[in-house]
């Protein structure tokens, strides 16, 4: 897998590195890597062949479409020149931009094609990974506000059976130090991914899969990120409100943030008309494709159950994913307090690489990429990702200026040869557009 954002980014455990979050995903590139991929899936077919060879910087279907927003002349140039390095040095198929200042629109596109001779329009829709994480950050945050749970509750209260359940506290999973083992990297999930992306998991599986998994490290002794983590915490918000997760989601998000575009889906892998389609050449390993050969196939409805918890799997399109960003970025959802516990430098100074290598994502909280509850905070930016099946996807908030700032984007064959670009394209794709709307208030890649 591979990751690319400051966050450990939702990637396939095919690609090894993909089920992090963008932000993760550039620190824990050097640590996970194989096979380029991501890691959310619904999937259709793939197809062998040399389509998408060409660059798409030459590609015609480029060209901006659909482009609305009040950026003057100056401003929208920057970003357009942006965008045109980042379709050809990532090798994008297609991507899809939102540049938004408070409520105004100042810049939103979408170039390149979701499938050939279909442009790719700011109207499509695609997974939105890691956003579940952030989703469930907040309906802690209100849950915590209304004194129907606390952060120092024990997971105990409600799974005494758990492994450590009565030293992990509530805050241990929102902001990943609970030691949980990732089901992500667990063997059968790795050995599962490829064979059949299109297996529905269910949470008891994904959950059995991380406490069975090693111990990463003692609770609240260091920092991993761990998909397992926030399949626990859906868990507890369907025991703290006694309904399921997707009526909780519903109440707690998508009805207060007004994501009219944002749903599970009934728990399947389909994604609203219009979908941006994703290919991926990520199998090629697993499928003993011969070097040399083409291979890139359409995974758009690959299976993204494994990715987090039913009811927080997720589709959306750019608008409501830059409307979320923006409210949990500004807080305006939550008290003062909880605001300043999910997205506060609260972790910074914490956490070490693990010598041993028993936990590949443990690593040191820096000013420059430091974890939340749910969310990344990269200096003075807020933000989270997604990376899953030839999809990815970044958006940030820079609370001084309120800027909201996001990108998604499917690749071209091309861009699965180099799997350090493709793991960081989104989060840089993302720097890029922000340094142009923003001079000189751009997000720094953590080192």
């Amino acid at each position: 897998m591979t990751t690319t954002s400051a966050a450990p980014p939702h990637k396939r455990p095919g690609l090894r590195a993909g089920s992090i979050g963008l932000v993760a995903a550039v620190l824990l590139l050097a640590a996970c890597s194989s096979n380029a991929g991501t890691d959310e899936s619904p999937a259709s077919s793939g197809t062998a062949g040399t389509a998408g060879t060409a660059s798409a910087a030459g590609n015609p279907a480029s060209a901006a479409t659909a482009t609305s927003g009040t950026a003057d002349a100056a401003t929208r140039a920057a970003i357009e020149q942006a965008l045109d390095a980042a379709m050809a040095k990532y090798q994008l198929k297609a991507v899809i931009v939102r540049v938004t200042k408070g409520d105004q629109n100042v810049y939103t596109a979408a170039r390149g094609e979701s499938m050939t001779g279909v442009p790719a329009t700011p109207a499509m829709h695609f997974r939105s990974g890691a956003f579940g994480f952030m989703y469930i950050g907040q309906i802690f945050a209100k849950l915590v506000d209304a004194k129907k749970v606390s952060l120092d509750d024990k997971l105990s209260n409600w799974f005494p059976n758990y492994p450590r359940a009565d030293q992990i506290t509530i805050k241990n999973l929102l902001n990943m130090t609970s030691g949980y083992a990732d089901y992500v990297y667990q063997p059968a999930m790795l050995a599962s991914s490829d064979r059949d992306p299109f297996r529905q998991w269910t949470d008891d599986e994904l959950i059995a899969l991380g406490l069975n998994g090693p111990e990463q490290f003692a609770p609240g002794t260091n920092w991993g990120y761990s998909h397992t983590n926030y399949v626990i915490l859906a868990k507890v918000l369907e025991k703290v409100t006694g309904e399921p997760m997707v009526d909780v989601m519903s109440q707690y998000v998508l009805e207060p943030m007004n994501l009219t575009q944002t749903g599970s889906n009934g728990g399947t892998p389909a994604i609203p008309e219009p979908a941006l389609h994703a290919f991926t050449s990520e199998r090629a390993e697993y499928l003993k494709v011969p070097a040399g050969t083409p291979f890139y196939e359409e995974a758009t409805y690959w299976n993204p159950s494994w990715t987090t918890a039913k009811g927080a799997v997720i589709t959306t399109d750019i608008t409501d994913m830059s409307t979320s960003m923006q409210i949990v970025g500004s807080g305006s959802q939550v008290s003062p307090e909880m605001y300043a516990a999910q997205t506060g430098p609260n972790l910074v100074g914490f956490g070490t690489k693990d010598p041993t290598g028993t936990c590949s994502s443990c690593r040191p909280n820096t000013a420059e990429m430091s974890y939340g509850l749910g969310v990344w905070r990269l200096g003075d930016w807020l933000a989270q990702n997604a990376s899953f099946a030839g999809l990815a996807s970044t958006s940030g908030y820079l609370p001084a200026e309120k800027l909201t700032v996001s990108v998604a984007m499917t690749y071209l064959p091309a861009a699965f040869q180099d799997a350090a670009a493709y793991g960081t394209s989104s989060w840089s794709t993302f720097a890029a557009v922000a340094g142009a709307v923003a001079p000189g208030q751009a997000p720094k890649k953590a080192s």
